[in-house]
């Protein structure tokens, strides 16, 4: 039996370096997101579902997705989808029940500090964007997807996970830090509703009507869709969504720093 001295058990106050505690609450997240079946349906099933309804039947010819193949066309929109469900509807939602049972403002006073209260929900949010890319990239290839672009598509895909999740995210914190739960359970499905069918998310901008085109064309979900679009369609880095997403960001992050209640 090896022996145990004083110095087997030497207490270490103060807590655990900034970086260890973000990704423990990023894991905490993460695991109650997946236990969460209503926050699945929407990140995971949804886009799944639209997926192999448009690139696996002929619905997909029948709608106007653009010029090609109903799948090419399909997957980057879901894609973009997919990203609009995880970082702006699942993180409102969840944020907004969180501060009425108190929960954001007991971990907001805890060693984990706000900061990183907020870097551990982002990411969660981007660690459930890997396994919708995993999976949501996967079936699209079973049914036939042939992207183009090589090395200029992956990078566009890359940049716009990560401008749409700034800016998306930016406004589910915005909705979810001055309503209360219950509205921001409404006003988020509501939200993403109107952007599902109205804000170029499936269909091109081109194929609204010419009145509306140019107002479309200003909301962060047009320059997601198109971003996703023009990256594994035309293969090129979208650079002009990249920084209308990137302003949206900028803009949205900082109302939220100014009017977000921590309870």
């Amino acid at each position: 039996m090896p022996e145990t001295t004083a110095t087997t058990y030497v207490p270490r106050p103060g807590s655990a370096p900034w970086p260890r505690k973000v990704l423990a609450h990023a894991q905490m997240e993460f695991r109650l997101l997946l236990r969460n079946g209503e926050q699945l349906l929407l990140a995971l099933v949804i886009p799944l579902g639209l997926l192999l309804l448009l690139g696996g039947t002929g619905l997909g010819d029948r709608l106007p997705l653009g010029d090609g193949p109903a799948v090419d066309l399909a997957v980057p929109r879901v894609l973009a989808l997919a990203v609009l469900s995880t970082s702006f509807t699942s993180l409102a939602i969840a944020t907004g029940f969180e501060r009425r049972y108190g929960v954001i403002k007991r971990l907001g006073a805890s060693p984990l500090s706000r900061t990183g209260l907020l870097a551990g929900k982002i990411g969660s949010v981007l660690a459930i964007q890997v396994v919708q890319l995993v999976v949501l990239v996967g079936a699209g290839f079973a049914l036939g997807w042939k992207p183009v672009g090589g090395v200029d598509a992956v990078i566009g895909i890359i940049l716009m996970v990560l401008c749409g999740t700034a800016a998306f995210a930016s406004l589910g914190l915005l909705m979810a830090g001055i309503l209360r739960a219950e509205a921001t359970l409404a006003a988020a499905n509501l939200l993403y509703l109107l952007l599902l069918v109205g804000g170029a998310i499936m269909t091109p901008v081109d194929e609204y009507p010419e009145g509306m085109q140019g107002i479309v064309r200003l909301l962060p979900s047009a320059a997601l869709a198109n971003g996703f679009a023009h990256s594994t369609v035309q293969g090129v880095i979208p650079w002009a969504a990249v920084l209308s997403l990137t302003l949206w960001a900028a803009v949205l992050g900082y109302v939220v720093s100014r009017t977000f209640r921590w309870d």
